[in-house]
Formats: structure tokens, sequence, C-alpha cells
């Protein structure tokens, strides 16, 4: 990497911006908050310390939301030929190798990150290629790091054909309490590392789907950063 993207990565990744996915969420919350404080101080005439609590209470709820929705910008430092990044901000919960049937319909190997509520939600395209399909399937929303959460949650497919004709698939996971993934990428469209590929409310996890061989770069339990993290190399 040049010294000058090396400069202007440094100067980015220290600025957080709000989502676009949570601008009209946090405008309306802090509309119906500003309202509630102005009635918890109008009802008593004084801040009493009940009103205190109702402030603190609709302010931490506030900044729960706002940390939820940032959105860092990143570059990733590196070479992207036949690098596979972290897709999300989490841990590494599943490494194995699976059955996969909705389209490969052959054995691969799963790289599971599960996002807590306090992570970033924004979601990353983990390799660089053209997208070759997306499905999004409704199903149940229970619990995000439980196994069967792969296949019975709600959840979208993106799968990438990368510039050697290597497949890799990014699944999006609703958790028990996320109710809407939102998917960017659009068939026949060139997707790079550094991009957005989507966004999931609430906790939740993404799945990469790894042709078997792979060389997988990270650990059980290891933290990963989304778009910085390298998980696996491909062959």
């Amino acid at each position: 990497m040049s010294q000058q993207k090396t400069l202007i990565h440094n100067k980015r990744r220290n600025k957080i911006r709000i989502h676009r996915e949570g601008v009209h969420t946090l405008l309306y919350t802090g509309i119906v908050g500003f309202v509630i404080i102005a009635l918890a101080w109008l009802s008593r005439g004084t801040l009493s310390w009940g009103s205190y609590a109702i402030i603190g209470f609709v302010l931490f709820i506030y900044g729960v939301l706002l940390n939820f929705f940032r959105c860092p910008i990143r570059m990733f430092q590196g070479p992207t030929n036949k690098t596979v990044v972290a897709p999300a901000d989490g841990h590494v919960v599943v490494i194995e190798e699976v059955e996969e049937n909705e389209y490969f319909h052959d054995k691969r190997l799963m790289v599971s990150i599960f996002m807590s509520l306090t992570n970033v939600h924004a979601n990353w395209i983990p390799c660089e290629g053209t997208i070759v399909k997306v499905d999004h399937q409704n199903g149940n929303f229970m619990k995000a790091y439980l196994p069967k959460a792969s296949t019975e949650n709600e959840r979208s497919m993106v799968v990438i054909r990368t510039p050697q004709g290597v497949e890799v698939m990014a699944r999006q996971i609703a958790g028990a309490m996320a109710r809407r993934i939102v998917t960017y990428s659009k068939p026949g469209d060139e997707c790079f590392i550094d991009e957005h590929m989507g966004f999931i409310k609430f906790g939740s996890r993404v799945d990469v789907y790894l042709p078997l061989g792979t060389e997988v770069l990270v650990k059980m339990g290891q933290a990963t950063v989304g778009d910085e993290t390298i998980i696996a190399k491909l062959k």
C-alpha cells in the first residue's frame, strides 16, 4: 500500500458517521424523547428526582441507538487478491465444514460472525468480484448464535464470484431482536472490499461460506473488525 493511501486511511478510520439506515429512526426517537422530557418537566413544574430519572432513561436509550447506528469510515489495508475480510464487527462463533443446500448444494467451510447489540451493524463486502446471486428468505427470529439460525431464521444471501472464478457466499441472518435485513448488492454488480453490502437492525450474525481447503486465518471467539480483519485466503 502506498504511503498516501495509508495516510488517507489513518485520517478516515477515526471518523464516524451515522448510517443512513438509522437517520429516520434517530429523528423520530429524538422527537418522542424530547416530548417525554418536556412532559416530565411540565407535569411537575420543576425538575424532581423522578424527572431526572426519566430524562436519564431517555438519554440512555438514545445513546444506545446512536452507538448502534454509528458507521465508521474504513479502508482495507493490504492486497485484496484472494483475500476474504470480515463482513461485520463481532466475534467468530462458528468455524466448521457444513453442507450448504440453498445454493452450492455441497460441502463448504463456514465462518460465522455474531454481532451483539453494541457492535457496528453495517455489513461490508467480504471479497472482490461480481455479484452473481442475491436472495432473501423469510423465516424465524430465534437467537442468532444458535446453529439452526443459519437455515431457519430470516436471511439474505449474497454470492460473489471472484476474478479467479471462485464463489463465496455471505449470508446475513436476523436474530431474536432483528426485524429488518437490508441488502444493497444486486446481481451483475461489480463489488469491492470497502463497499457496504447491507445492514441488519439489532443483534444478528453474518455467515461466510468458503470452498473447502481455504486457509482460515481467524480462531473461535476471536473479535473481528468489519472491512479490516482478514478471515481467510482463497487458494
